[in-house]
């Protein structure tokens, strides 16, 4: 089941039926379901997914019938028809599993061609009666046969899809059921449109209509209103087909409005009668239609091209009458006639035997008319014939319409930006003279042609650049951080799109190539000596560039405090961080400033500090006492620091003392006097 529309949103194409049919596409849409592309997870195939509304599943009459006609159309197995794999109830609904056939729909061929060459229709009518005719030996009525319903495959194959669904729904239980039968009044049989009990005639009806449709590129019946549509099936008689399309053979046309005839007992009485004269038709010969006795207005109009009389009804005609096509180049009423003048006005047994020997005579002449015309080339068999132009047609439909010439067909693709799948050239070209059974050329596109993304992962991406240039595809390069210490410099770790993909010519392929170092994370070191925490920054890639002192209250001194760059950092793999060690526990240096030396060395070595003295020159009156101080009061630094104090003395001489906080050593002698004096000189003030 093919066609080309919109694709289904994302949570859809997602969505997967009883745990096996995963949806890709919508492909089709109808009164009483929804037809999905979709994909057997079990097997790996497609398979077109019929989900019915859910609506139908609340009617328990209807889940036992769908379940009898799944199960039964399950069971055909024809070349005609598109066979159920399975079926089964989810997302409270049921779905049907069938063959994706890729293909296109008799409607949207009947849509855009018609009417089609009648070769070309009857041919493709034959396939579905064949189709009609398997089934029904096994006991499925389709009861709905329609263009829709009909598929004609990439290699010209007729597929029928939908067997028994009809009957499933109820289409033969009410025409006037909102939803379900609407859309198909167009093909429904009289005894459906007035809800009787149909059987296979009534799809033999339903055929006629389409292949009605195909010749003259309508429908025989069309109103308003699918009612009005169904009141005209049962009420009034169908144009016949050459009022529309007078190019239509007139046996052809005989064929057709037998299979339409209103009552069943009046058309083909099988699918199989029906195919068997539509091969007569297709292979030059007298048609049984042309000759069947109907007995109705309608049966009269059906037989009009080839002799009755337009209000008469016809008679059953002698056998050898029908079998040639004397008897049938004459009028089937000229026929009638001299078998009503065989039977009562010539009594006598002289005249009975002159015309039976007339009859004789003219079988035998027609017998040799025929077959020796045949031998021509006439009567559809091994003569020449003008080809036909194919061009702009999808090759599935021209290379069915050559084969039901009697030609044999060879398919070849090509790359070409005409649509994908249509005729762009045949050989013999159109209206060459060919003889049946020689093998026509139909070039068609295969769609533009599409380059594979190479497999250049691993690579360099300077060896990617050529490969991708090599191949006509365009590239952009993306720089990828390395995750890892293993990754190489310049090479492809992807593509976008992967390895396989089929782009166009010319389409950009993006080349994802691993480029500077490796991003690792500055970890914490806080707490641990100074070796371990080089041991640990050395694991993560990363070196010691030196060692800062920081006051700290709570890491010993001589352990690490921090890192610089500050742990959490990322920086890139053999960056060098400093450490920052703690210098002990801060200590508030006193203000001494203005105190006697006594006093400021007194106060300095009772907070843990050291203490080195430098006598400075000064006024006799600021002698002894300290004129400044470095660090200054009230900073914060570490235990054992040592603090310079400035000593003021009467001289020009400098002396310096130092002090530890366990010992002093003085550097130089006091001036002469001994000690310095010991209170505060006029004047001073202390900080």
């Amino acid at each position: 089941m093919s066609s080309t529309p919109p694709s289904n949103s994302g949570g859809e194409r997602a969505r997967v039926y009883g745990g096996r049919y995963q949806l890709v596409r919508q492909i089709a849409r109808g009164g009483t379901a929804q037809v999905y592309m979709a994909r057997d997870l079990l097997l790996d195939r497609p398979i077109a997914l019929k989900v019915l509304f859910p609506e139908l599943s609340t009617d328990s009459s209807f889940v036992g019938r769908f379940r009898r006609e799944a199960q039964a159309a399950a069971n055909l197995s024809h070349p005609n028809i598109v066979p159920v794999f399975d079926w089964g109830e989810s997302e409270r609904t049921y779905y049907i599993v069938m063959e994706y056939v890729d293909g296109q729909p008799l409607s949207s061929i009947i849509r855009d061609q018609a009417p089609l060459e009648f070769q070309l229709a009857a041919s493709i009518a034959a396939d579905i009666s064949k189709a009609l005719s398997y089934a029904h030996r096994h006991g499925v009525v389709h009861r709905d046969v329609k263009p829709g319903n009909v598929l004609i495959t990439s290699d010209g194959q007729v597929k029928v899809t939908d067997f028994g669904i009809a009957r499933a729904v109820g289409t033969d239980d009410n025409v006037t059921q909102t939803g379900l039968v609407m859309g198909t009044a167009t093909y429904f049989s009289p005894e459906q449109a007035q809800g009787l009990g149909v059987d296979g005639r009534s799809d033999v009806y339903a055929l006629g209509v389409v292949l009605y449709e195909m010749v003259t590129g309508r429908p025989p019946f069309s109103a308003d209103t699918p009612v009005a549509i169904a009141y005209k099936h049962v009420s009034e008689a169908a144009v016949a087909p050459r009022e529309v399309e007078p190019r239509v053979p007139a046996a052809l046309e005989a064929i057709i409005m037998r299979a339409m005839a209103k009552q069943p007992g009046e058309r083909y009485p099988t699918a199989e009668d029906f195919h068997s004269d539509l091969q007569r038709y297709l292979q030059g010969a007298p048609v049984l239609a042309a000759a069947s006795a109907v007995g109705i207005t309608q049966a009269t109009q059906a037989t009009r091209g080839v002799g009755l009389g337009a209000t008469q009804a016809m008679a059953p005609l002698p056998t050898m009458a029908v079998a040639t096509p004397a008897t049938a180049a004459l009028g089937a009423t000229e026929v009638r006639q001299s078998a009503e003048v065989g039977a009562t006005e010539m009594p006598r047994r002289r005249w009975a035997g002159w015309a039976a020997a007339a009859v004789v005579l003219a079988v035998l002449l027609a017998l040799l008319v025929y077959f020796g015309g045949r031998s021509l080339g006439y009567f559809g068999a091994g003569g020449y014939l003008r080809m036909p132009d194919e061009k702009g047609k999808v090759v599935a439909v021209a290379a069915h319409d050559l084969r039901s010439r009697g030609l044999k067909v060879d398919e070849q693709s090509r790359y070409s930006k005409k649509k994908k799948g249509t005729v762009i050239s045949q050989d013999p070209a159109p209206q060459h003279l060919v003889r049946q059974g020689d093998t026509v050329t139909l070039i068609y596109s295969g769609g533009q042609r599409r380059v594979a993304v190479p497999r250049v992962v691993g690579e360099q991406y300077t060896a990617a650049e050529s490969t991708l240039t090599a191949d006509g595809l365009n590239y952009s390069l993306v720089p990828v951080t390395p995750t890892s210490s293993s990754q190489t410099q310049g090479v492809v770790v992807r593509t976008d799109p992967s390895a396989g993909t089929k782009l166009l010519p010319g389409r950009p392929v993006k080349l994802y190539y691993i480029h500077g170092k490796q991003q690792v994370t500055i970890p914490s070191v806080a707490g641990d000596s100074v070796a371990k925490a080089s041991n640990v920054l050395g694991a993560h890639q990363l070196s010691v560039s030196g060692t800062t002192y920081a006051l700290s209250s709570s890491v010993a001194k001589g352990n690490v405090v921090g890192t610089q760059p500050p742990v959490g950092t990322k920086e890139p793999a053999g960056t060098a961080v400093a450490l920052v060690v703690s210098s002990g526990p801060p200590v508030t240096v006193p203000n001494v400033v203005g105190d006697t030396q006594s006093q400021a060395e007194s106060a300095l070595t009772g907070a843990g500090l050291g203490y080195t003295v430098t006598y400075v020159s000064g006024l006799p009156s600021d002698s002894g006492y300290v004129s400044s101080q470095s660090p200054g009061g009230h900073q914060q630094v570490a235990k054992g620091t040592t603090v310079t104090i400035d000593v003021v003395k009467s001289t020009s001489t400098t002396t310096t003392t130092t002090s530890t906080p366990t010992t002093t050593t003085t550097t130089s002698t006091p001036p002469p006097g001994g000690k310095l004096p010991g209170g505060k000189p006029p004047g001073a003030k202390k900080a």
